[in-house]
């Protein structure tokens, strides 16, 4: 399988939403932020967000409406399994060429 083009942006994102619970713009800012190490602006967040979800790599659903949100709910993203597919094959990909590293010799260390 020659799996779907990802930035790397996306990929890191796609990640995050594979990770945590409940995943939706602001809890993926923040998560990129202390995973990643750097801070990400909500807009990118939810412009990458839409760009998988238009590739089939998420899907999402409307959470619950809070009064702390004015009563309005959050959209929420899980992946889906092509998601799961296509960052598992980009994984492989990826040990592969890292394995191909002599001086790295990862595969002894």
């Amino acid at each position: 399988m020659v799996p779907e083009r990802l930035g790397n942006l996306e990929e890191t994102i796609l990640l995050i939403v594979m990770i945590e619970d409940d995943a939706y713009g602001v809890s993926v800012a923040k998560a990129y932020d202390a995973r990643i190490g750097k801070s990400i602006s909500i807009p990118a967040v939810h412009t990458v967000l839409k760009r998988l979800e238009k590739k089939g790599l998420l899907t999402s659903s409307m959470g619950e409406a809070t009064a702390e949100r004015g009563g309005r709910g959050k959209r929420i993203f899980e992946a889906t399994r092509y998601g799961y597919n296509v960052i598992s094959e980009i994984r492989k990909q990826r040990i592969r060429l890292w394995e191909m590293i002599p001086q790295l010799n990862l595969k002894n260390g």
